[in-house]
């Protein structure tokens, strides 16, 4: 590992307090079948109401509600804490793929669950962040921060196999099938080419109708993309026709014993074939979770 370069990302972006109260008011707001939450004052109301309510006895069409869920944690595993971890996948051979970060740090690794130091490593270059992970067939796709920049790797061996270009920064990746999600820490998540990141669609993260920006490490599972955001414990569930979020996890109950540090939060989301439980982790955590989401 070399000397950093610069420092970590997550201490050049400060936390934004005002979209943290705001994602929190928009939890509570999602869980709650009354108008109550609603900030505008109640004094027209009524004439609102009167205003707004069907003539003859015609049916109204409400917003679907988002679904609640909590992360079950079903085994607690041993995971390397000296990973800062940033994108989490489970290889054809069951055995888990992590992208890491940091300048000088950064790399792809294989591990088996439970054990705590990789079976195989590749370093990026010390002046590329990495960032989300996927993979696509016999590919591993690994993100910078800055650098505009996908690397490609053989995800058996993890040897770097080449390379592609996007504009903006890169967070969080998924496989859909047919394309690949990538977040970029707004609240946009664009959907590129699998092979050579091409735009071909993007849509805006909503949740009851405001945007939801921050959104990090991707896991694209039957359709649907799971995104934890930045410093929350909260992971979302997304539509991608609309980027409406139509469900909320939490995942607060899962123990964080990284070593104290404002960048050790949860970070990585990995689905485990065949089942309906994930592998859930954060950055420099000594503790793999596997859970269910119910």
């Amino acid at each position: 590992m070399g000397s950093l370069l610069s420092p970590p990302r997550h201490r050049q972006r400060p936390r934004n307090h005002q979209q943290t109260r705001r994602l929190g008011a928009l939890l509570v707001c999602a869980g709650l079948a009354l108008s109550a939450c609603s900030a505008a004052p109640d004094t027209d109301r009524g004439a609102d109401h009167a205003a707004s309510a069907p003539e003859d006895g015609a049916a109204t069409t409400a917003a679907p509600a988002v679904e609640r869920l909590q992360a079950r944690v079903v085994e607690r595993l041993d995971y390397d804490e000296s990973l800062f971890t940033q994108g989490l996948e489970v290889g054809k051979d069951g055995n888990l793929l992590v992208g890491t970060g940091r300048y000088g740090e950064s790399g792809v690794h294989r591990l088996v669950p439970g054990e705590t130091s990789p079976q195989k490593s590749t370093a990026l270059a010390d002046d590329q962040f990495g960032e989300g992970i996927t993979r696509s067939g016999d590919t591993l796709w690994q993100l910078t921060w800055k650098s505009g920049t996908a690397l490609s790797f053989d995800a058996d061996t993890l040897e770097t196999t080449g390379s592609a270009e996007y504009s903006g920064e890169g967070w969080g990746l998924c496989d859909m099938g047919d394309r690949l999600a990538l977040s970029d820490g707004t609240s946009t998540l664009r959907f590129v080419d699998r092979d050579n990141f091409d735009e071909l669609d993007r849509v805006t993260v909503t949740l009851d109708g405001e945007e939801i920006d921050e959104i990090n490490e991707l896991e694209c599972v039957d359709g649907q993309i799971y995104a934890n955001v930045w410093f929350s414990t909260d992971i979302l569930r997304i539509d991608p026709a609309t980027g409406t979020v139509d469900a909320v996890i939490d995942a607060s109950g899962l123990a964080n014993n990284a070593a104290p540090n404002p960048d050790n939060v949860l970070n990585g989301i990995a689905h485990i074939p065949g089942t309906d439980e994930y592998y859930l982790t954060g950055k420099r955590w000594p503790d793999l979770y596997r859970v269910t989401f119910e």
